[in-house]
């Protein structure tokens, strides 16, 4: 585990939650401000799994985490740091099934990885959140964001919020 809150556990991915991931990434909700296609085979999850979760948990020793719902006992989502190359800073990434939205989750879930990531020799951490997307703008704020710039990221506008941890 990589910390809790009253609500969550937030703990590393296992090869247990290949069902989650392909169910988030195939969730059309979940996916409209993400620039990727939607998975449509289980197989895509297993390959995320192992070549980008467990690459990166291996390369950094972080990356992106499952956020665990102590009452309902299932992953709801993730939130987390990785690395992105094209800026060559870390972000903290969250995403979440749409039943959960509006509950407070998302920003709960990021303040608590937050808190963690001096312990990775993370001291600074950016959002990437394509333009739109108002409720990762939110998520961002309430945890002490701040609006750095507009740039692109995979072809698509993006605002940047950042924040310095250390």
């Amino acid at each position: 585990m990589i910390t809790q809150t009253e609500r969550l556990i937030i703990r590393p991915f296992t090869a247990q939650d290949i069902d989650a991931l392909y169910l988030m990434n195939s969730n059309a909700a979940m996916l409209k401000y993400i620039p990727t296609d939607p998975f449509t085979d289980r197989e895509q999850a297993e390959v995320l799994f192992h070549n980008v979760i467990l690459e990166d948990y291996l390369q950094r020793g972080f990356g992106r985490w499952a956020v665990e719902h102590k009452a309902d006992k299932k992953v709801i989502g993730f939130c987390g740091p990785k690395f992105i190359p094209e800026f060559n800073e870390v972000e903290l990434g969250y995403r979440y099934f749409p039943e959960y939205w509006g509950m407070g989750i998302g920003s709960e879930a990021a303040q608590a990885a937050l808190g963690k990531f001096p312990q990775f020799g993370i001291d600074k951490a950016i959002a990437l959140i394509l333009e739109g997307n108002l409720g990762s703008e939110g998520v961002a704020k309430r945890v002490g964001m701040h609006w750095r710039e507009q740039n692109e990221f995979m072809g698509h506008r993006i605002n940047i919020y950042a924040k310095v941890l250390a």
